[in-house]
């Protein structure tokens, strides 16, 4: 069995400034967002997307990850704690993320962005969808730098005992989750947006495959603290939060195909703003 190495939070103290490794994980996902858009954006000059949308879905969607993500987390799993420490609501660096509330924040961003240059919405979720998958894979790093969201019980050999909770061997479900959810995930979606598909129909795989992956690594994950635990039917918050996700990305990939929107419609329309902002500028 191995033990959790009980990291330090904090990656670098600065005097009073203190850089933690949550943080950083934060980072270096934003990070890779950028330098994969920008990868996608010269080998797709096509027009759907620029250097300055990409900086401004950046911007929205980094307000939409940490407003919603939060508000996520305090709603859906911890109600009752917050509202007894309300304080507490604003101490993200000590974690406590959903990835759901992240996941509403930032389509409520990429809904202000698509009206922000006139474009449909769906060419935005399209294009972005694949650059999210190593950025949610580097906060599972994080979540296990930090200890938190850990495993159930288990005697596989690779179990990790986590001192600070007790003794027993648990599934490092953190991994489990950087391993899905970030690596294979990604090339998955990497691989199925490298060709040209109907409108939506990228946008719906991401739904579908973060739903699936999520739900099954969550009957490997402790569930989360406070009054919830294991719900309805023996599913995890985490697990009914992710069925409506996976039935609107079913859904939205049956419109896609069945309306056979082409991206060259998007295209157009991307054009025609852009013609239309310079006009006006």
């Amino acid at each position: 069995m191995l033990v959790h190495p009980q990291f330090d939070p904090v990656a670098i103290s600065l005097g009073p400034l203190a850089v933690r490794w949550y943080g950083l994980m934060y980072l270096l996902g934003f990070s890779l967002f950028v330098l994969l858009g920008r990868y996608r954006i010269r080998q797709r000059p096509d027009g759907i997307f620029t250097r300055e949308m990409l900086d401004d879905a950046l911007f929205y969607g980094v307000l939409g990850v940490i407003l919603g993500g939060r508000l996520g987390h305090v709603l859906f799993y911890q109600p009752g704690y917050y509202l007894q420490h309300p304080l507490e609501i604003f101490q993200i660096w000590q974690g406590g993320m959903s990835f759901h509330g992240g996941f509403l924040g930032v389509i409520i961003a990429m809904v202000w962005l698509a009206h922000k240059y006139r474009i449909p919405w769906l060419s935005v979720t399209d294009f972005i969808a694949p650059l999210v998958p190593l950025g949610l894979g580097a906060g599972r790093i994080g979540n296990f730098i930090n200890g938190e969201l850990w495993g159930r019980p288990t005697d596989v050999a690779w179990g990790v005992i986590f001192p600070y909770v007790d003794n027993l061997p648990r599934h490092p479900s953190q991994l489990y989750e950087f391993a899905l959810e970030g690596l294979v995930f990604f090339i998955l979606m990497w691989l199925y947006s490298a060709r040209p598909r109907p409108s939506g129909a990228v946008s719906g795989v991401f739904m579908i495959g973060y739903g699936a992956f999520r739900s099954f690594c969550e009957f490997f994950r402790e569930p989360d603290d406070g009054f919830l635990g294991i719900m309805t039917l023996g599913i995890s918050m985490g697990q009914w939060l992710s069925l409506p996700m996976i039935a609107a990305g079913v859904a939205l990939l049956l419109w896609a195909y069945r309306h056979d929107s082409k991206p060259e419609k998007s295209v157009k329309a991307v054009q025609k703003s852009q013609s239309e902002r310079k006009n006006r500028n």
